[in-house]
């Protein structure tokens, strides 16, 4: 699904293409302002969105086994609600 698809999917639910644009973007932004504060988002009956930090670590490179560090950084990570992994466990059985 892309942006575009979610735009049209919310504009079958009376609103004008335009608005539901508004309506992603605005939502998108919010999330991304959280992550941007390092907050969490949680978002009931779908899942938990959290950013963790990866501390510094040696890897190899797998092409020349050269031993390399890998710089810390973060990561988004999402853990999907009990509610969701029903709907998708119920689906597909």
């Amino acid at each position: 699904m892309t942006k575009n698809d979610l735009v049209n999917f919310v504009a079958a639910h009376g609103l004008s293409k335009r608005q539901s644009s508004s309506v992603v973007e605005s939502v998108f932004d919010i999330i991304f302002r959280c992550f941007e504060r390092g907050e969490d988002v949680k978002i009931v009956g779908f899942g938990h969105f959290r950013i963790r930090r990866k501390a510094s670590r040696r890897g190899r490179n797998p092409q020349t086994g050269e031993s390399i560090e890998i710089t810390a950084r973060k990561v988004l990570t999402f853990k999907p609600s009990k509610g969701l992994k029903q709907k998708i466990n119920t689906q597909t059985a």
